[in-house]
């Protein structure tokens, strides 16, 4: 039996070459279709590609034009070139990426109300009356379970579909909502990136669980 674990011990620490190691990022990239770091990928890959050796790839792929690259936050992450959009995909992104702004916007607007007033208890100030407190305090539960429920249904999918009047072929349908998906995929990405500067990097799972966003 020795013998064995032995073959399977060197098998298990051969080393791929910088083509194939190449390779398997590009293949991992295509099958995942979401942004990574060269962190992710190396980590996803359980280090058959080293973190070194996985930015230099994604760098000079990059350079050549066979993968996508944009900031996030301090890092860089990289996915596979998208197809272009149509003009009926196009509308329902920007339909998405209206709402998104906006329950953004609401978040941050409740998140600045929930610091007056917990800023307020804090100080044991008697100027606002206990029955004012608990009506806000239900309103802003109403307003985050509002917001949860909408998030959850973009995360979903449950978008307004396309008419049956746009869509030639179920294939052709069916390749439309893969594109709206990986573009959700990447505005939740970014969407959280903007929330995160907003807020200390201690309360992040505790935003990420109130909001209900899902990566």
């Amino acid at each position: 039996m020795a013998p064995v674990k032995k073959d399977a011990d060197e098998k298990k620490e051969a080393k791929l070459t910088p083509e194939q190691s190449a390779a398997l990022v590009l293949d991992y990239l295509r099958k995942q279709n979401r942004p990574y770091s060269a962190t992710d990928i190396s980590t996803n890959l359980k280090n058959r590609v080293t973190k070194a050796a996985a930015a230099k790839l994604l760098k000079d792929m990059h350079e050549r034009k066979e993968i996508e690259g944009r900031a996030a936050g301090k890092q860089i992450v990289y996915h596979t070139i998208q197809e272009e959009a149509d003009e009926s995909g196009l509308e329902v992104l920007q339909q998405m990426d209206a709402e998104i702004t906006r329950l953004r916007e609401e978040t941050l607007a409740l998140k600045a109300e929930e610091k007056e007033l917990r800023a307020s208890l804090r100080e044991g100030t008697s100027q606002i009356p206990l029955s004012e407190l608990k009506a806000s305090c239900a309103s802003l539960e109403q307003n985050k379970s509002e917001m949860t429920a909408r998030l959850s249904k973009l995360s979903g999918g449950d978008v307004k579909p396309i008419s049956a009047d746009e869509r030639n072929k179920i294939s052709l349908d069916h390749r439309k909502w893969q594109r709206a998906a990986s573009a959700r995929k990447k505005i939740r990405a970014e969407l959280w990136n903007m929330i995160a500067d907003q807020v200390e990097k201690s309360k992040w799972q505790e935003t990420k669980d109130e909001i209900g966003l899902e990566f």
